[in-house]
């Protein structure tokens, strides 16, 4: 994974986060009328290292769909031909993570790894999210601060005080109000749904493939549920828990458990012989050395220039573990930085995305958790949570548990969150590393057993966010990819080694 992909990888995990009661049914006054064909005005994409066939247009939406007549907002969308048309199957729509996470340069970038049978077989078919990119934007104006790579989540102070959570998030949540404009109030995973239908319908599919990843799973489950008869072949990447009461909300909390399942991995190859980044001798020294660290760092930061905060702290140590989690390829990262640490340096900074576009990004993120489920307002919903979880998962430190910037949000949810249920066609296959920090094994199961009948799982024993094609397993890339080229799908759950 190149440094550009892995940042922007991490943007979209950083700004991922979240109900209501009754569950939303795709009915003719909440998704709106059936919609013609209409003909694409594509063209060349704007952008650099894009593959030549990729070409681009837009979808205009409405804004908000209980209006559909009202104000329209536009959809990016990028596609590339199946190269073999006479074996064109339809559309592979690529249904990017975050939220907040662009997917409008996926067609050049993962869906040229995909095998030469699915690519010949589908359109592959990307599109950047309302609010997002080159679809109409929106932006929050945070200040620098608030932008910075460890004040995308709420780390407690080193004391476990959550003030300057419940601080931040009325600032963060203050600008989103002020610099958001009306859109900001209509950024919701359903809404992200209905907007893959319209595209659907623009580009004249009676039903969509899809191949989804982290939070683009539960856009995908929640696709499949509002318009289940227009799915067709659906792969779940990496998958979120659809608990309807609490949304994102048990995503975050989920990392507590992931990072526990994940940093075995980490400290048996931060301890291996021959590692020229190796900080310990023994697997099990790692785990102490580490906590030491961070509350050191608690205590002493260490300045960092060019890094946002300027300094290296407890919190942005374990951030950065959270971060480097997601890819084995990025534990050398990690692993320089603890080094450094211990002998009171400091790598180069590393690189951040252009401020506009990480604005943007969390701009997007912010608005979809917040409006898709109410947080509790009140610093005391927290803090026994956060007392608790530090206490017990110490890497994460309470962060899980605590305020975002929901806390503080001024607009209260449009609708009650989609409840996933076992209701549509049996098309679903999912795949899940076994051990992933960002969207855990346990949460995965969730989706799972809401899904029933209508899916098939593959748990994969491998360590990392992104299983197929990413960082998974060969076993598992096979089956996936014969699902898309052949619709041959496993008859049970099954385990690859």
């Amino acid at each position: 994974m190149t440094k550009s992909k892995r940042n922007a990888a991490l943007l979209a995990a950083s700004t991922a986060v979240l109900g209501l009661t009754a569950p939303l049914t795709a009915t003719a006054s909440t998704v709106g009328p059936p919609h013609a064909p209409t003909s694409l005005d594509w063209a060349k994409c704007e952008g650099r290292g894009l593959d030549p066939r990729q070409e681009c247009a837009t979808v205009e939406v409405p804004m908000d769909y209980a209006d559909p007549g009202g104000k329209k907002i536009s959809i990016a969308v990028s596609r590339i031909p199946s190269e073999k048309p006479e074996a064109r199957r339809g559309v592979l729509l690529l249904i990017p993570g975050g939220p907040g996470g662009s997917g409008l340069d996926a067609p050049s970038g993962k869906g040229q790894k995909l095998p030469q049978d699915v690519r010949d077989a589908y359109d592959l078919v990307g599109f950047d999210p309302r609010g997002l990119g080159r679809s109409t934007p929106v932006t929050c104006g945070l200040e620098h601060r608030d932008l910075a790579v460890s004040g995308l989540r709420p780390w407690p102070a080193p004391d476990g005080s959550i003030t300057e959570n419940f601080a931040a998030a009325q600032r963060t949540s203050d600008a989103c109000a002020r610099n958001g404009g009306e859109l900001i109030r209509h950024i919701s995973t359903a809404n992200e749904a209905r907007d893959i239908d319209r595209v659907r319908a623009a580009l004249g599919e009676r039903k969509l493939s899809a191949w989804a990843t982290s939070y683009g799973t539960y856009v995908g489950a929640v696709y499949g549920q509002l318009f289940p008869h227009r799915t067709d072949r659906v792969v779940l990447d990496s998958n979120d828990n659809p608990d309807h009461t609490r949304v994102s909300r048990a995503w975050i909390a989920a990392h507590e458990a992931g990072v526990e399942d994940t940093f075995p991995d980490f400290a048996a190859w931060a301890s291996k012989p021959g590692n020229p980044d190796r900080v310990a001798e023994t697997a099990a020294e790692v785990r102490p050395l580490f906590l030491r660290l961070a509350a050191r760092l608690d205590r002493e930061p260490i300045p960092w220039p060019g890094a946002n905060p300027a300094e290296l702290n407890g919190n942005v140590l374990r951030h950065t573990l959270l971060n480097s989690l997601y890819a084995p390829g990025d534990y050398p990262e990690l692993a320089k930085l603890i080094l450094a640490a211990r002998k009171g340096t400091v790598p180069p900074a590393p690189p951040a995305p252009p401020e506009s576009v990480l604005q943007n990004s969390v701009a997007v993120g912010s608005a979809t958790i917040c409006n898709d489920i109410a947080w509790p307002t009140s610093p005391a919903a927290y803090e026994k949570d956060v007392a608790e979880s530090r206490a017990r998962y110490p890497l994460t430190a309470g962060m899980p548990r605590n305020a975002m910037l929901c806390a503080a949000w001024p607009y209260p949810p449009k609708e009650a969150p989609v409840r996933i249920t076992d209701r549509g066609p049996s098309n679903v296959l999912l795949i899940q590393n076994e051990r992933d920090p960002g969207s855990p094994l346990s949460g995965a199961l969730k989706l799972r057993e809401a899904l029933g009948r209508r899916a098939t799982m593959v748990t994969v024993d491998a360590s990392g966010h992104d299983s197929y094609l990413a960082n998974g397993n060969a076993c598992g890339d096979r089956t996936v990819s014969r699902y898309l080229a052949t619709g041959e799908r496993p008859g049970r759950d099954i385990y690859c080694r």
